[in-house]
């Protein structure tokens, strides 16, 4: 296991999850703000952790074994080191059954991330 902080995307606030920071247009961000938000683009900016991402995001029922994902060019130990990288920044969840490791993205991480890139609507 890592000791790595991880920074978390989504925050409790009694109501179930909230993003960790504002829409971009709705006020400048602040320091803390912008160090989750970079923690979460900064994993994403890698193709091969965006297409394991997606895989596991598109996946049916919503979670992925690895064994389903691997395919992506690399070697299994740079896929679960990139699978480690998602994991730190908050954008997957894992749970070990047997040999396998089974990978989701709760849709509350996807939401947050529609939330922080939303334009304002219309008036």
């Amino acid at each position: 296991m890592s000791n790595a902080k991880v920074l978390p995307l989504l925050e409790a606030n009694g109501q179930g999850v909230a993003p960790c920071c504002p829409p971009l247009t709705e006020r400048p961000m602040t320091a803390e703000e912008a160090e989750r938000a970079a923690r979460m683009f900064k994993a994403l900016g890698d193709p091969v952790r965006l297409r394991l991402f997606s895989a596991v995001a598109s996946h049916e029922g919503g979670e992925a074994c690895v064994c389903d994902i691997s395919n992506v060019g690399v070697s299994q130990p740079t896929v679960s080191h990139h699978l480690k990288k998602l994991r730190e920044a908050g954008l997957l969840t894992s749970e070990r059954r047997g040999t396998w490791v089974y990978y989701r993205v709760e849709p509350s991480v996807l939401a947050a991330m529609g939330k922080l890139l939303a334009m304002p609507a219309a008036a």
